[in-house]
């Protein structure tokens, strides 16, 4: 189940264009299936019985045929024929044999029996029900004429020049073979009328109806690509203020344009950037207050303790100053390392690494590169720097040598920071992003390197995780978001 539900979310659209596009693409097919569906059986009901109507009208053509010849001496029943036949012929290709002439017949279909059966109860009701009738359809280049080997091409061109021209469609041949008296087999043979020239139950959609769903769909998707991307457009661009969040005062509010929906949000998010812009020149200064507010009686008290007569009691003294100072010193480092107020910029990546790594990387062994960044990274170039570097740090203050992985997609840029250190108990992973926790006491540091990373990897909407790795030591994972231009 959770592989199905990878694949979904590996497969499900993204983007707001895409996801419109795709849901208009379903409602046409829906609507058009739906329209179609009604109008495909509207159209073949009325497609049929038409064909039925003029099927009669032949059968009832075709008894007064019958009825004509039966009411001829036999001796002028082939002078009448030969007749016909030097004129062009008529509607129908007449013949008279002596038995019945064995054709291929189509393959049956519903259609087929209802023409059958109208022309069958035509022809009874019309010439009686005492005669031997056969009716069936033929495909053209099955046609027999005469007798069981002579085709419609071996005839001359003049007997069924009138009555059995069917270029350039070829519709089905309606036979017909009466026995008007013994041993004498009356053939009438007749080409369906267009535009009924077909047996089938299921034609297909025609061609122009086709044409017309796949216009429609097309004019369309293209309608509601450029509508969405106009409507957002102006999302676009507040996605990319937000993403970048310029701090300096110069840069102008975001125009408010667009829909409604759209300014409302532009605007929510103008009166956003200026409270954190006042927060962060608040706490700015506040912790500039701060600082100078605690130097001042920590000097005090460091000057008083040299007063002091008792030197164990003065050592005291100067200790917990000094470690009071420390953390002072601490938290403004750590404020001071998550505030970087830059402008985003597009940098080279690999270029950002060799800065960090390289008085390292002076030692061979030290330090090796694997994958490469396919691009660019937009980001915050000193913040970034600084994550970097944190993490490089890390892992090679614990182990002896550090591996850096790049794995780049078109969504995401990862860095692995692999150690051949001892590792970390499964319950410190997460702890070690917390600010001033050591995971070696002994280590040097104040325990705040991972932590303002991670703090920087979330300013660029990434993360920052910890695990440890199948052979020996730690691996710290940076993911930064490609976000889009």
């Amino acid at each position: 189940m959770s592989k199905v539900r990878a694949l979904f979310q590996r497969i499900r659209p993204q983007s707001l264009l895409t996801r419109m596009l795709l849901l208009t693409l379903v409602a046409v097919v829906l609507a058009q299936g739906i329209s179609t569906a009604f109008w495909y059986t509207t159209f073949r009901a009325q497609e049929t019985a038409g064909l039925i109507n003029s099927s009669r009208n032949l059968a009832y053509s075709a008894a007064a045929t019958v009825r004509f010849f039966k009411s001829l001496p036999l001796e002028y029943r082939h002078i009448v024929l030969e007749q016909l036949r030097n004129m062009g012929g008529t509607r129908f290709f007449v013949s008279l044999n002596e038995r019945e002439i064995a054709l291929k017949p189509l393959p049956d279909t519903s259609r087929k029996a209802d023409v059958v059966d109208a022309v069958s109860e035509v022809l009874r009701e019309r010439i009686g029900g005492d005669l031997p009738i056969r009716v069936e359809f033929v495909a053209p280049e099955d046609l027999r004429i005469l007798n069981s080997q002579m085709k419609l091409t071996d005839l001359p061109p003049s007997w069924a020049n009138y009555a059995l021209n069917l270029d350039p469609i070829n519709p089905p041949v309606l036979v017909t073979q009466i026995e008007i008296a013994p041993d004498e087999w009356l053939y009438l043979a007749t080409p369906l009328p267009a535009p009924y020239v077909s047996l089938e139950d299921d034609s297909g959609l025609p061609k122009q109806q086709i044409f017309f769903i796949g216009l429609l769909t097309i004019f369309l998707l293209t309608f509601i690509a450029l509508l969405v991307r106009w409507q957002t457009r102006p999302l676009r661009r507040l996605a990319r203020a937000a993403r970048e969040m310029p701090f300096d005062d110069d840069r102008p509010p975001l125009a408010e344009r667009g829909s409604s929906e759209v300014v409302a949000v532009t605007r929510a998010f103008n009166t956003l950037r200026d409270r954190i812009q006042r927060y962060l020149k608040d706490r700015e200064q506040l912790f500039t207050s701060v600082s100078h507010d605690l130097k001042t009686p920590i000097t005090r008290l460091r000057l008083r303790s040299e007063l002091l007569d008792d030197e164990m009691l003065r050592s005291k003294f100067e200790k917990d100053l000094q470690e009071l100072d420390l953390l002072v010193k601490s938290a403004l480092q750590s404020v001071k390392d998550n505030d970087i107020y830059e402008n985003m910029e597009s940098v080279d990546v690999h270029g950002l690494i060799d800065q960090v790594t390289e008085p390292a990387a002076r030692t061979p062994g030290k330090v090796s590169l694997e994958g490469r960044a396919r691009r660019p990274y937009r980001c915050k170039p000193l913040a970034l720097r600084r994550c970097i570097g944190n993490l490089f740090d890390n892992a090679l203050k614990y182990g002896e040598r550090v591996t850096i992985r790049i794995e780049d997609s078109p969504t995401t840029l990862t860095l692995h920071f692999e150690d051949e250190g001892p590792g970390l108990p499964p319950d410190q992973l997460k702890k070690i992003f917390e600010p001033y926790y050591r995971a070696s006491p002994s280590a040097p540091g104040e325990g705040l390197g991972l932590g303002i990373a991670r703090a920087i990897a979330h300013a660029h909407g990434g993360d920052v995780e910890a695990s440890n790795r199948e052979q020996r030591g730690l691996r710290l994972t940076l993911i930064l978001p490609r976000n889009p231009d």
